[in-house]
């Protein structure tokens, strides 16, 4: 289940997926509660969109950014582990030799030292910074507005996942055409896997 930090406290746990629209250069809290072997147990992970798919018009739900919070992810951050998670747009001249894995967001670890922002930025076009572990907010009436960054704008979307979001549980980035005089949203289908 996932609930999104929303006008200073959680809304609603909703199944996944979950479709809303977040800003480019804003950062979200969400929470995930019900994690399997983990009952009781809750990670708050933030998404940072820092750059959008330039899909056509009209067609920008058809071609999300695929984030995966993995088990794995959501064990290591129980164990008080920091991840960091860079969601980039591949190169085809940089793309890694690897075969594709059809189970999952492919994925590799940089090595301690290394700035895994700046090896995505090598490799393509970073979109999405994915953190969790370590901080857990302080159960109280009203969150601290710094825990959740401030709650910036969500807007709810329900646009039908796509064949791979229908697979496997993930977390989606999909751009949203521009609104004349606002910011730029950005839509996101939020799942762990």
């Amino acid at each position: 289940m996932i609930a999104l930090a929303e006008a200073g406290t959680w809304a609603q746990p909703q199944k996944a997926p979950v479709h809303v629209g977040l800003l480019v250069g804003q950062v979200y809290r969400i929470c995930v509660l019900n994690i399997p072997g983990q009952i009781g147990q809750e990670v708050f992970p933030t998404i940072e969109v820092i750059d959008r798919l330039y899909a056509p018009a009209g067609q920008e739900t058809r071609f999300p950014i695929q984030i995966e919070l993995t088990a794995e992810d959501l064990r290591l951050a129980l164990e008080g582990k920091y991840v960091t998670r860079v969601i980039y747009l591949e190169n085809p001249e940089r793309a890694l030799p690897a075969l594709g894995n059809l189970a999952g967001q492919p994925w590799f670890e940089v090595p301690p030292g290394r700035d895994p922002l700046v090896v995505a930025d090598a490799l393509g076009r970073p979109v999405a910074i994915v953190r969790l572990g370590g901080r857990v907010p302080e159960r109280a009436e009203r969150l601290d507005p710094q825990f959740l960054f401030g709650c910036p704008p969500v807007w709810r979307y329900d646009p039908p996942p796509s064949p791979a979001a229908q697979a496997q549980s993930r977390v989606s980035v999909l751009p949203r055409p521009p609104r004349p005089g606002r910011a730029q949203p950005v839509a996101m289908e939020v799942s762990p896997r």
